[in-house]
């Protein structure tokens, strides 16, 4: 009964985490009032990069032999990173 539990929870638990990152861009994009534009569209980038990492991701869980499944995971989650780290450094840079 375990078992069965955690291979419907496993993938889940797996897409929360990008999506958590995703939650974190959309809620920077939200507080901040005046931001330049080219900052909205890092975060904003970043934010889809993420959603569609978790979707890969989640979906890689169920079927993990489909490899454009983890190529994909891994080109958007680093997307993401890529953008919110940039976002960082711009933030640091403007303020």
């Amino acid at each position: 009964m375990h078992k069965e539990y955690e291979s419907f929870v496993e993938p889940i638990i797996n897409a929360a985490r990008p999506a958590t990152l995703a939650v974190l861009s959309m809620t920077v994009l939200k507080v901040g009032t005046n931001n330049p534009l080219i900052l909205k569209m890092l975060l904003t980038i970043g934010a889809i990069m993420f959603l569609l990492s978790s979707f890969f991701i989640f979906f890689y869980s169920i079927y993990s032999t489909r490899r454009f499944l983890w190529i994909g995971t891994a080109v958007t989650f680093l997307i993401g990173l890529l953008c919110s780290i940039s976002s960082s450094v711009l933030v640091l840079v403007l303020l």
